[in-house]
């Protein structure tokens, strides 16, 4: 597997120095900095290739050219937008750039309620609280019909939650909802994102997945003949928020992705982690059932609870089997090199290690601290030795 890290660019606290000290030799980045629909140039594209290749690494992953609500919800923005990601995506792979991963999720990234739930053991980590969340979306927010989305029971859990917060606890935990994560490509406030759910109000999950398949349609055409391959990352976590549509979440989502274009540019992100989240998720079985479509992997992992809270937990202490998800992962490439595919080594990365030693006196994006990812890439390159060595 080719040990990867996410960097943020130029900005990023943590540098490509740090990344390849920790051992990383591929870097998954994109250009934040070109959030606004503008299609990526071909100088822009240069002049990262040329930082990440200085450093003595190789951009294997860009994570991820915006998909703007355009897309999501085919309005009449639907034609421009779309042009300009596919310009975007031609260039990365005339560039070479080999992997493109991207998300289908609509307003909302990857969302946690607590960026810094403290362990056991004294580090940070990042959590969702599912009565946390409930209780922004239903008494802070006061989504239209929000109450009706939940449970009556869990409802007044939650309301009782929101008394006990002061009004700066209340105003942090909007903040780790809505205000943007690194990765993420948008940033609200609580009047703009009331308005950017209600534009979704029309749209099934149905309609969701129909707005997905033409973007495939699209957009897989061309990565392949600019040689890339799409991995489409899970929804996170993956169940509904905001009474939004969710269409990656589950096997039967990927399958439907995956028939819908059938063509092995189009694939997807293994995130354990969030694919985890989910309690009828087997991630492991589905690491099995999509292997050949695998193009990235995110590897992470999650201990979650009843209510559907979780939290981020050290890479091989979670609810995911990581050693037989390297297994399979691994299996799969040797038969990839039987097979001859030019992709016979899979990009992975740690993903949103906790916060650790004096990385906590630090200013560093949630979830990507140094210590705590080089501390988990350490953890899966030992995985990944003891399976070599076991011949599994």
């Amino acid at each position: 597997m080719l040990e990867s890290w996410r960097w943020f660019g130029p900005d990023d606290p943590v540098t490509l120095s740090d990344a390849r000290q920790a051992g990383a030799h591929g870097v998954v980045t994109a250009l934040h900095h070109i959030y606004d629909g503008r299609a990526w140039t071909p100088d822009d594209i240069a002049e990262r290739m040329a930082l990440v290749r200085k450093a003595g690494m190789q951009w294997s992953v860009c994570e991820s050219i915006p998909v703007g609500s355009a897309l999501k919800l085919r309005d009449a923005n639907w034609r421009r937008t779309l042009d300009a990601w596919k310009t975007s995506l031609a260039n990365l792979g005339r560039g070479g750039v080999p992997v493109v991963c991207y998300n289908f999720m609509p307003v909302v990234d990857w969302t946690r309620t607590n960026l810094m739930y403290p362990t056991a053991v004294g580090g940070y980590a990042l959590r969702f609280d599912m009565i946390d969340f409930i209780a922004y979306d239903v008494f802070v927010l006061k989504r239209r019909a929000a109450e009706d989305s939940y449970d009556a029971a869990i409802v007044e859990a939650a309301r009782m939650r929101l008394a006990e917060k002061s009004e700066d606890e209340i105003l942090t935990l909007e903040k780790n909802i809505i205000a943007g994560l690194p990765g993420g490509e948008d940033s609200h406030t609580r009047e703009t994102i009331r308005g950017h759910i209600a534009a979704f109000d029309a749209i099934s999950d149905a309609d969701m997945r129909a707005n997905l398949v033409e973007f495939l349609q699209e957009v897989v055409p061309v990565a392949a003949e600019n040689g890339v391959r799409l991995a489409i990352h899970p929804d996170d976590p993956p169940f509904p928020l905001f009474g939004l549509p969710r269409v990656v979440s589950t096997p039967d989502d990927v399958q439907a992705i995956l028939d819908a274009v059938d063509h092995p540019a189009n694939g997807i992100t293994l995130c354990a982690g969030s694919y985890g989240s989910r309690p009828d998720n087997d991630v492991v079985a589905m690491a099995s059932r999509f292997a050949d479509r695998i193009h990235f992997a995110h590897l992470r992992n999650v201990s979650k609870e009843p209510d559907g809270s979780f939290i981020e937990s050290e890479h091989l202490a979670g609810d995911v089997n990581m050693v037989s998800l390297i297994s399979v992962l691994r299996a799969e490439e040797k038969r990839r090199q039987v097979e001859g595919r030019e992709d016979c080594v899979i990009p992975m990365r740690p993903d949103h290690g906790h916060l650790l030693i004096d990385d906590q006196n630090k200013k560093v994006n949630p979830g990507y601290s140094c210590i705590g990812r080089l501390k988990g890439l350490a953890e899966l390159r030992g995985i990944i030795a003891a399976v070599d060595q076991l011949g599994g």
